[in-house]
């Protein structure tokens, strides 16, 4: 079993930063490919960005190319996002996700977080 723990989220305004932390404890994460997905009210879940165990690949969603940046510390068992140029749109509950494969999509993740609000006003 892997319990993921996302933290950072927040209020922020248009054109601000945050950075987000996805963590566990017990299972090694750099045995898992960790995706980023967002859920606004109303809409259903969707991709934002994933990476590789190795960190070697990532594929993001084309609305946060060049403003969002995944990586991970294996180390540290953590996985970040750090997301620049926020703007009204990106708001929602961010949540991580694991899986022993790349996955860009919700049903190829096994393991999920409980989420973290992400407020951007404009």
């Amino acid at each position: 079993q892997v319990q993921l723990v996302e933290s950072g989220g927040g209020l922020v305004q248009a054109g601000g930063s945050l950075r987000l932390s996805c963590a566990t404890s017990g299972r090694t994460l750099s045995s898992y490919a960790v995706g980023w997905f967002r859920q606004a009210p109303g809409k259903e879940r969707e991709f934002v960005v994933a990476i590789s165990r190795s960190g070697g690949s990532t594929s993001y969603a084309d609305s946060v190319k060049g403003r969002f940046t995944i990586s991970r510390d294996n180390a540290k068992n953590t996985v970040y996002l750090q997301m620049n140029s926020l703007k009204p749109e990106d708001t929602a509950i961010y949540y991580c996700a694991a899986h022993l494969f790349f996955a860009t999509t919700p049903r190829g993740y096994d393991y999920w977080g409980q989420g973290t609000q992400v407020t951007v006003s404009s």
